[in-house]
């Protein structure tokens, strides 16, 4: 072997092993981290508001509560609908975001009856490249609320 072709494998070999390299350092796992703002009602029991994970913010599902978390706010779905998502708008300005970072949500309604006069409101928020959503009907909700909608978001 003559001294060109194991100076152009010693150059690959390097250049593998710089890859490799930097790739592990990217690959660092990533933190959990519990995030809340004072922005919408306190966790009501042993959950947190929002958990963090690399690039993912999980959202607790959100109730149509007042501030304090101490009673329904809003009688009709359009009331409630409305609530929710103006909630998870404060989560996601607490950490920089909007309507826009929402991944996916998964939407719990008491009645499916409601459905239109919900995703009219729903529509509101999420005018255009709307988050994958899944939408179930359940017997009953925390506090008797019409609805409760928990979100994945990404971080920029």
């Amino acid at each position: 072997m003559d001294i060109r072709n194991l100076m152009r494998r010693c150059a690959v070999c390097g250049s593998v092993a710089l890859a490799a390299g930097l790739l592990a350092g990217c690959s660092a796992p990533a933190k959990r981290e519990v995030l809340s703002t004072t922005n919408i009602y306190p966790a009501i029991g042993p959950y947190s508001q929002m958990v963090a994970h690399g690039s993912t913010v999980y959202f607790s599902g959100v109730l149509p509560l007042n501030a304090a978390g101490n009673a329904v706010a809003g009688a009709t779905i359009e009331e409630q609908t409305r609530a929710v998502l103006d909630f998870i708008g404060a989560k996601l300005r607490s950490q920089g975001l909007g309507y826009e970072d929402v991944l996916a949500t998964t939407v719990y309604m008491k009645d499916l009856n409601e459905f239109a006069a919900m995703n009219k409101v729903y529509g509101e928020y999420f005018r255009s490249q709307a988050p994958a959503r899944a939408t179930v009907e359940v017997a009953r909700l925390p506090r008797d609320v019409k609805i409760e909608i928990a979100a994945v978001v990404g971080r920029r």
